[in-house]
């Protein structure tokens, strides 16, 4: 098994919308992947609370593939690129990890 954690730092305002605006539209569409994508087997978002230190990361995704060739699969398909596209577009700063579990 491997995991895929990716944690996300979001502008204060990009796509006319505000930092939370963003973060729960990316949510939402990363949690739609797993109607889509056979090789995720499991996915989780979290959006980082309200009153928490400043210099808490915004967004957190994990999830979960049975190998890295699925998680390669889900890297590269076309509805998760999309997700990627919008993204790009209101985050500042991405960190990620990938290890076996």
């Amino acid at each position: 098994m491997v995991k895929h954690v990716v944690c996300w730092k979001l502008k204060d305002e990009a796509e006319g919308n505000t930092k939370l605006q963003n973060a729960l539209i990316a949510k939402e569409k990363l949690e739609d992947l797993r109607e889509v994508i056979d090789e995720i087997r499991s996915i989780r978002v979290g959006i980082n609370a309200p009153g928490t230190p400043e210099g808490n990361w915004d967004l957190i995704l994990e999830s979960e593939f049975t190998t890295l060739r699925d998680l390669d699969t889900y890297a590269n398909h076309p509805d998760h690129l999309k997700v990627v596209e919008f993204i790009k577009k209101v985050v500042e700063g991405r960190i990620c990890v990938d290890y076996a579990i």
